[in-house]
């Protein structure tokens, strides 16, 4: 689906929505279907810009990853010009997403510590971007479990 970015962030998200709603019935209603152009989904403006809004939303986008870069950077140098490099990267298969920072956060009681990851720039998008559409297909055909 090679589409035009939408205007509006409410445009984008009714336009993501939908085709997450689409792909969660298609799943289940066949539990042998593949999907084949979801790279084509994700590569979207119209979804890249939907992630943007949500890691915009996210308290952690205001902490810097390895790279040193913040939210705050990106949209001093111009999001849509930084959606645009993302989506060319990522179309022409060279971005390369650096490791996340890790930070030890100590246990309650236990004495124990569990690592905390903290992504790096483009911030939040691997979650928040790239895990939708096969979260939606899985919900379909596991159920809503989630695992831990």
């Amino acid at each position: 689906m090679n589409t035009s970015a939408p205007l509006d962030a409410k445009q984008a998200e009714e336009r993501v929505l939908g085709w997450q709603t689409k792909l969660h019935r298609w799943a289940g209603e066949d539990r042998e279907k593949r999907f084949g152009d979801l790279f084509n989904l994700v590569c979207d403006p119209a979804t890249l810009l939907v992630a943007w809004e949500r890691v915009k939303r996210n308290r952690g986008s205001r902490t810097a990853g390895v790279d040193g870069i913040t939210r705050e950077r990106i949209e001093r140098q111009g999001v849509q010009q930084f959606l645009d490099e993302l989506r060319q990267s990522l179309r022409e298969r060279t971005y390369t997403p650096l490791p996340v920072r890790e930070q030890a956060i100590p246990k309650r009681g236990s004495g124990k510590v569990r690592t905390l990851g903290i992504p790096v720039s483009p911030p939040g998008f691997r979650g928040d971007g790239f895990d939708w559409f096969p979260t939606f297909i899985r919900g379909a055909r596991f159920g809503t479990y989630r695992l831990a």
